[in-house]
This record gives C-alpha cells, sequence and structure tokens, in this order.
C-alpha cells in the first residue's frame, strides 16, 4: 500500500490554498459561496463517476501508487480529493483570470 498518489494530491490541494490565500481568489474572497460552488462541483463529479461504473464505463485501475482504500467498489478514496483538487484549481482559474482581466481594464 503506497500514499505516493494521495501525497501528491494533498501538496496540490495545499498549492490551490496558498494561492487563494495570497491573491484572495475563491475561499478568501468569499467563504460561504466557495464552499457551496466546491460542494456542488465535487458532489456533480462524484455522482457522474458513480454513474460511470454504474455502466461499466469506468473502473480502478490498478498501480502501485495508490493506497488501495476505496470509498465504494471501484471509486478509490484518491478520487475524492482529485476532484477537490479539480474544482477548486477551476475556481481559482476563473477568479485569477477575472482578476487579471479587471486590472488590463483599469
Amino acid at each position: 500500500m503506497s500514499f505516493l498518489y494521495l501525497l501528491t494530491l494533498l501538496v496540490s490541494l495545499a498549492g490551490m490554498v496558498v494561492l487563494d490565500w495570497r491573491f484572495r481568489l475563491f475561499f478568501w474572497r468569499s467563504p460561504g459561496r466557495a464552499t457551496l460552488v466546491l460542494g456542488v462541483g465535487v458532489l456533480f463529479f462524484l455522482a457522474w463517476d458513480l454513474l460511470g461504473i454504474g455502466l461499466g464505463i469506468f473502473y480502478r485501475g490498478e498501480t502501485v501508487l495508490m493506497t488501495g482504500l476505496q470509498l465504494a467498489p471501484e471509486l478509490p478514496i484518491e478520487e475524492l480529493f482529485f476532484l477537490t483538487f479539480l474544482c477548486y484549481l477551476t475556481m481559482n482559474l476563473v477568479q485569477g483570470a477575472r482578476l487579471v482581466q479587471g486590472r488590463r481594464t483599469t
């Protein structure tokens, strides 16, 4: 059992938090709305994954980099952290683009 992939995801999430804090992009701009948006995004993609698993489209690949812990059949725990990272990254990018665009027009 290896925690390398999970550790990589956690370090990446920490990077998103630092960028968010430094530039006041998402959670540091509006914590309530950010929590709602991130939660809805993660739940949407979890539902998408579960639907894909149920239809036999998605399956858990075997690798020595993962913990082997699963939230559900064919749904590794790393997927939850990956989806959280994906949604957080997207929101930081959207808010960062707005910040850059706002500075260009002033």
